[in-house]
């Protein structure tokens, strides 16, 4: 309750985790598109689920996870983890996500570079270039976020003609600088790139 999206999926994906196998979660959470949400998580894992709007605010979400748990070395996972790692590039162009309202899309953005942080396959770099050169500055609110990317072994490059260009040369918080071959060389070798 009172969560704003990612958490609720977020936060049930980990209970689900935790149950090891079969079980049930139950989930309040306050309106529609988080049980849309939760919907579509408990379809894509194979999970049953049902809703319960209990007032205006409030739903109840029970999502029932079966037996069919994969193996992983020595401990079950919730979700398969396969077998070969994609070389995954995403590209931050922009201080904010989509188009027609900025202050919206930078809550976007921000929601979204933590939603990696909480993903079982992590890109392997995260490319920053013009006005997405200022997330990875000071005052960006998305610098824990990437500190803990970073942390986790996800490459952080941000493009040095741009930092130049914004004045933020000497802002830089998290990650390294870069040049625009290595941009377009990232993207070249990458199996898939995210363009959010």
């Amino acid at each position: 309750m009172g969560d704003t999206c990612p958490l609720p999926v977020i936060k049930t994906m980990n209970a689900l985790k935790e149950l090891n196998g079969a079980g049930t979660v139950q989930v309040l959470v306050d309106n529609e598109v988080a049980v849309q949400n939760l919907t579509r998580l408990a379809d894509s894992k194979g999970c049953t689920i049902e809703t319960e709007k209990r007032s205006d605010k409030e739903y109840r979400v029970t999502i029932t996870a079966g037996e069919a748990v994969e193996e992983t070395g020595d401990e079950a996972s919730f979700c398969a983890v396969p077998t070969e790692q994609k070389k995954v590039v995403v590209v931050i162009s922009a201080d904010h996500m989509g188009e027609d309202n900025d202050e919206l899309g930078k809550i976007l953005l921000k929601g979204f570079l933590f939603a990696l942080t909480q993903q079982e396959k992590l890109p392997s770099t995260i490319l920053f270039y013009n006005g997405g050169a200022s997330i990875t500055c000071e005052s960006s609110a998305s610098l824990d976020d990437l500190r803990s990317l970073a942390n986790l072994g996800v490459e952080i490059l941000t493009c040095g003609t741009c930092l130049n260009y914004y004045g933020l040369s000497d802002k830089l918080q998290v990650g390294e600088v870069t040049n625009m071959y290595v941009i377009a060389e990232k993207q070249m070798q990458a199996d898939l790139v995210i363009r959010p």
